[in-house]
C-alpha cells in the first residue's frame, strides 16, 4: 500500500521501496534517476526482512537502513542486530570504496555516545545504548565515514528519538539513534545538518523526527 502516485506529485517521480505486512519496510524517494538499485543485502537470500535499499543517485552511493532493534541484550534478536552491522559493512564493501561519496543513513537504532543518550548512566547497557552495540558503529564507521550531524555539532547533546510511553517527549529522555554516516569526500561536500525536532510535536508524530542534510553540489 506505499502511496507511490501520491509521493510522485509531490516532486519525487523516482521511487524504490520494499516492505511487508507488519513490521518492516525501506524507501528510498529522489527527484533524479536510480540506477544499481539494491533492496537487500545480497548475502543471505534466506533473509526476507525488508531492511535496507540502496542506490546510486547523481554518482553517490545511498545506502538507507532500517537497523534491528534487538529486542531484548542478549536475545536471539540481539545477535541478529550485531551481525546485521558486520552484513551492512560487507556491503559497502562490495558496493564502494572510502574515495566514494557515499551516505549510510536511517534508522540505526544505536545511540553511538553518552552525549546522544538522555541519561548516559541509567543508559548504559540496555538495548541501543549497549557497548557492543556502540562497538558496531564505530566498527561500521572505521569503513571510512564520519557521523555527519556529530561533526557539525562536536558538543551538542540532541536526539532523535523519544519513547511513546513515560512522557518521554515531554521530559526529552531520548536517544540520537537515527544517523547520516558520510565518506569523507562527500562530508568535504556537506553545508549543514539539522535534526527536524519540531516534527515530534505534530498531531500524530512518529517517535522519530528527520534529520536532514544538505550537500553543496
Amino acid at each position: 500500500d506505499f502511496p507511490v502516485a501520491e509521493l510522485q506529485a509531490l516532486g519525487f517521480p523516482h521511487i524504490v521501496f520494499r516492505g511487508e505486512r507488519a513490521y518492516n519496510g525501506v524507501a528510498m524517494l529522489s527527484k533524479h534517476p536510480l540506477s544499481d538499485v539494491h533492496l537487500a543485502l545480497d548475502d543471505d537470500p534466506t533473509d526476507t526482512q525488508p531492511r535496507v535499499v540502496s542506490a546510486l543517485v547523481n554518482g553517490i552511493r545511498v545506502v538507507g537502513c532500517y537497523v534491528p532493534n534487538g529486542q531484548e541484550v542478549g536475545s536471539p534478536k540481539f545477535l541478529y542486530k550485531l551481525q546485521w552491522f558486520d552484513r551492512l559493512r560487507g556491503l559497502l564493501e562490495r558496493l564502494a570504496t572510502p574515495a566514494d561519496p557515499v551516505v549510510v543513513c536511517g534508522d540505526m537504532n544505536v545511540a553511538p555516545a553518552e552525549a546522544d543518550v538522555w541519561d548516559p548512566f541509567q543508559c548504559d547497557g540496555r538495548l541501543l545504548f549497549h557497548p557492543l552495540e556502540r562497538q558496531k558503529i564505530a566498527e561500521l564507521l572505521s569503513w571510512g565515514l564520519v557521523d555527519a550531524w556529530r561533526e557539525k555539532q562536536p558538543f551538542a547533546s540532541q536526539f532523535s528519538w523519544w519513547d511513546y510511553q513515560a512522557m518521554g517527549f515531554v521530559r526529552n529522555h531520548g536517544l540520537r539513534i537515527d544517523h547520516l554516516f558520510v565518506s569523507r569526500p562527500l562530508f568535504a561536500r556537506c553545508q549543514s545538518v539539522a535534526i527536524e525536532r519540531a516534527v515530534r510535536a505534530w498531531k500524530q508524530p512518529s517517535d522519530h523526527v528527520p534529520v536532514v542534510a544538505t550537500f553543496r553540489a
